[in-house]
């Protein structure tokens, strides 16, 4: 919790500073150009890619399997695609990262290290 609410805080000082520094170093209309276009580039992505896991969680549905796979990567679709709608740079970055198939896959690990803790101490309950 400490940790979200430090990057509540030092990511957009972060976002700001860089967005200065480039509206400096190559003006401020690239510097939106650059912005608009990975908003775009980022909903397209997150779109196609987000389209192509909810057949792949369905098909796997459909054979009687469990998506767990497929749930993941839509979670690092959705994290991704907010991140590449988020206007600065760092966001974009890592939101490209969490889009990235080779790259998604880091995330993944983490993402399951994470469930498999909040599981172990007791603070995910499941309700049925």
């Amino acid at each position: 919790m400490r940790l979200f609410l430090l990057l509540i805080i030092i990511v957009p000082a972060a976002e700001m500073g860089i967005l200065l520094l480039s509206g400096n170093t190559i003006g401020v209309w690239p510097t939106i150009a650059m912005i608009v276009l990975t908003g775009v580039i980022g909903s397209y992505l997150a779109k196609k890619q987000g389209i192509r896991t909810i057949r792949k969680a369905q098909e796997q549905l459909s054979y009687g399997q469990i998506p767990g796979d497929a749930v993941l990567d839509g979670i690092c679709i959705l994290i991704g695609g907010t991140l590449l709608l988020t206007p600065g740079f760092i966001t974009d970055i890592v939101g490209i990262l969490l889009l990235a198939p080779p790259t998604r896959i880091f995330f993944k690990k983490m993402l399951t290290s994470s469930f498999k803790k909040w599981i172990d101490k007791g603070n995910l309950r499941i309700i049925r």
